[in-house]
């Protein structure tokens, strides 16, 4: 992790009386892609990311609630919400239209923002997503559900650990699996509240899953879908059926990999996220081949 990042801009915005912390690195010369969380990250999670997003495109990072410098507390969240202060950070900058890349729950915003506000949007990128009910999916949340209410952070750092990374990876960095363990137990020891509103929030959204899906079917932003073969949270095959849903999306395995293709491939996920999000089309050059 990179400590000595500072954003152009930063601070907060308001919503329904909430504060929502963002941070912009860039000027006014290249197009935006703000980078959205997933469920046990902030801001500073993506500083070190940052210079593979760029020169060529400004980055825009902002925390849910439950995250960072957000509001904190112990009440319920709601995703809607969440996107309704994106649109009120991009007013504050005066963006016009951002590029969205959403990983895991940050694809779940990114998926909510495209279908209240598409018209904010140039492309959509996914990965470690889903769109549809499945059991699997579901019971994996209720036992994540278990650890947050049960305090349970140190064994839930090994669980969630052992879910969403590859093979070869966790071979690779498995001398530093004590300390990331160590970190997110750090970090959450007293909020576990924030995993587990954020985790409800999710929740309500597939509640309301089947009334917003013509929304969500309206949809025409170009959508560029990454899932990690090996992905063992949302396997590639559920990942693949937000295609019937989204038809403007260009679905990519990425072997070797588990949930977390942007961690695991970088080379492979960032120059295929620029490409795309230059194109603004799902006709690009790949570097992966669909399966």
């Amino acid at each position: 992790m990179q400590d000595n990042i500072t954003p152009q801009r930063s601070g907060y915005v308001q919503f329904e009386a909430r504060p929502y912390y963002y941070e912009y690195f860039g000027d006014d010369s290249h197009e935006t892609i703000c980078l959205l969380n997933g469920l046990a990250m902030s801001t500073r999670s993506w500083h070190s990311f940052l210079p593979l997003v760029q020169p060529e495109f400004n980055v825009l990072l902002f925390d849910y609630c439950g995250q960072g410098n957000s509001f904190s507390e112990d009440a319920p969240y709601s995703i809607p919400a969440f996107c309704h202060a994106l649109t009120l950070i991009l007013d504050k900058l005066h963006l016009s239209k951002i590029h969205t890349m959403g990983i895991s729950y940050g694809g779940f915003v990114a998926l909510e923002y495209a279908r209240l506000y598409q018209q904010r949007l140039h492309t959509m990128t996914l990965s470690g997503i889903l769109l549809t009910h499945e059991e699997l999916f579901e019971m994996y949340e209720e036992i994540s559900l278990l650890f947050y209410r049960t305090r349970q952070m140190e064994i839930y750092a090994y669980y969630m650990y052992e879910k969403i990374f590859g093979e070869n990876f966790v071979r690779k960095i498995g001398p530093k699996l004590p300390e990331m363990r160590r970190k997110l137990v750090d970090r959450y020891a007293d909020i576990p509240h924030c995993l587990e509103q954020l985790t409800l929030a999710q929740d309500r959204l597939f509640g309301a899953l089947d009334s917003n899906l013509p929304g969500y079917k309206a949809i025409v932003t170009p959508t560029l879908m990454f899932a990690g073969a090996e992905d063992r949270v949302i396997p590639p095959a559920v990942q693949r059926k937000i295609c019937d849903i989204l038809p403007h999306t260009r679905f990519e395995v990425v072997e070797d990999s588990g949930h977390v293709v942007y961690i695991e491939k970088p080379e492979i996920f960032f120059p295929m996220l620029k490409r795309f999000a230059n194109a603004k089309s799902l006709n690009f050059n790949s570097a992966v081949s669909a399966v």
